[in-house]
């Protein structure tokens, strides 16, 4: 049996909650740019649970806008989903399976453009979702009367421009529009490339005046792991529990997070906000920006080389085991936590960080942290160095964790082999690969220089750190000494004695 709005009925397992028939007579009150999983795993998670306590009671219609892909196991489900949420919450294990029935319709771009335009003559219609990828918030020189117009910003325009001549320019039919692409400020960006693109098409005045005025572009910033489809053991375990087959089955992390730059306009539009305290929408968000880069971010950055190299593949493995858990949490809690560069209560922080402890130990999901280990450099840059500098404004004296996680940056960088181009480093006898711009640099500086010598220049480099981090009393001596105890005792024992050597700064 597959999933679908006729076959629900049929449906007599009680792990998974059912939507009920009245949900598919909702209106159409949003347009989502984006057919992935982050979108279905969170956004329409949070439209399809307020819908189900009466309160938002909107539907989506989703607009396919790539080639890539088929649209069709929507048809097929009606648009239905199950979503599958799986984690640790406040300590306890989490498991639940949700038929998402939020999506009315998936309309293709290429092949249905008229049918979307018809949407903006749905008075109905208020919210503008998208994640078409960091690529997708760019300027083309896009004519938005082509069918359809090349970009995202160019269809988001003509969309915008029909509904300004379908309600003739009236106020009230202007659109709040929450772009979720992982950049920073993507609504004011949106908004400026989506202004700048109204003037290359020669549109008049009076919408551009409507442009500005009568539509909300919001900052926003996502924050849910959501991997996807479950793999197929797992996919087949699944489907024979609940007793239906769904093409679109979808696993997600319980931890869940939507903060939207808005004012009391946006909150009144953006009503689903009230049935999950998963959204927040507040007129600045820089705080949860500053959080989530800082706590998860940051202790990624400062763990990644250091764990893996001692031998933990993935974040869960890491955080069973006893010494680089132990690490990881008193690097998070003790040191970054009081760092943040930001006006933000401890307390808050550590309830932030107490979270994200919470997902690392997900044992549903598979982080690698030679993934994490992507572009070490420009992450270290710009996730971590602030914090170290902010520490050092607040006390004189050496992290010793971040130091420590520092110098593992370092071993992790020493590349022992070239092959095509790309460089490699070697672990019990294994390469890895180091993918980061600055392999290069790193591979000379460790075959050229002493070990004391490549710390003093690393440090010294304002051009990797924006500063001379070697000015920072005592930070270069820490690296220094912590790099020489890693090569020549292994990681995982430099832990341990780094662990039984910690004094804890209050």
């Amino acid at each position: 049996m597959i999933l679908s709005r006729y076959t629900l009925k049929n449906i007599t397992s009680k792990k998974v909650t059912i939507p009920d028939e009245t949900l598919f007579e909702l209106p159409e009150k949003v347009l989502q740019f984006g057919t992935g999983v982050l979108l279905r795993g969170l956004p329409d998670y949070f439209i399809d649970k307020a819908n189900k306590k009466g309160i938002f009671n909107g539907r989506i219609v989703v607009v396919k806008s790539t080639s890539h892909g088929d649209s069709s196991a929507f048809d097929k489900q009606d648009g239905l989903y199950t979503l599958c949420v799986r984690g640790i919450q406040n300590g306890e294990k989490v498991e639940e399976n949700v038929i998402n029935a939020s999506i009315s319709r998936v309309l293709n771009a290429a092949e249905e453009w008229e049918e979307i335009l018809a949407c903006a003559h749905n008075q109905n219609m208020q919210v503008i979702i998208s994640n078409t990828t960091e690529v997708g918030i760019q300027l083309v020189n896009d004519d938005i009367r082509r069918h359809p117009p090349v970009s995202f910003p160019g269809k988001l325009l003509a969309f915008l421009y029909e509904r300004f001549q379908a309600f003739g320019g009236s106020e009230r039919s202007g659109m709040v529009i929450v772009p979720t692409e992982l950049i920073p400020d993507n609504g004011t960006k949106l908004e400026a490339i989506v202004l700048e693109l109204a003037h290359l098409n020669g549109l008049e005045a009076s919408f551009i005046e409507w442009l500005e005025n009568s539509n909300q572009f919001c900052n926003s910033l996502v924050d849910r792991i959501v991997p996807g489809k479950p793999d197929q053991s797992l996919q087949k375990e699944l489907e024979q529990e609940l007793g239906y087959m769904d093409g679109l089955m979808t696993m997600s992390e319980v931890y869940r997070l939507w903060a939207i730059e808005g004012n009391e306009h946006v909150k009144e539009v953006l009503t689903f906000a009230q049935a999950d305290e998963g959204v927040i929408i507040e007129p600045n968000i820089d705080l949860y920006r500053e959080l989530k880069l800082r706590l998860l971010n940051g202790t990624h950055t400062l763990s990644c080389g250091l764990a893996f190299l001692a031998g933990c593949d993935t974040v869960k493995n890491a955080m069973d085991k006893e010494d680089t858990g132990t690490f990881i949490a008193q690097l998070m809690m003790e040191e970054l936590a009081p760092s943040i560069p930001y006006e933000v209560e401890l307390e808050k922080a550590h309830v932030f960080g107490t979270q994200v402890l919470d997902r690392f130990r997900n044992p549903h999901i598979k982080h690698y942290w030679l993934s994490i280990t992507m572009q070490y450099s420009s992450k270290m840059k710009m996730r971590c160095i602030p914090l170290l500098l902010r520490h050092y404004e607040q006390i004189q004296t050496v992290p010793e964790y971040f130091a420590f996680g520092f110098a593992a940056y370092l071993r992790f960088m020493k590349a022992t082999a070239v092959k095509e181009g790309k460089f490699y480093g070697e672990l019990n006898g294994q390469p890895y690969l180091i993918t980061d711009d600055q392999a290069e640099s790193f591979y000379k500086r460790w075959q050229t220089l002493t070990l004391d010598a490549l710390v003093e220049e690393v440090l010294a480099d304002d051009s990797l750190w924006g500063t001379e981090v070697n000015t920072l009393p005592g930070f270069q001596q820490a690296v220094t000494e912590k790099l020489h105890l890693i090569l020549n005792s292994g990681m995982n024992a430099a832990i341990e004695t780094i662990q039984a050597n910690r004094t804890i700064i209050a």
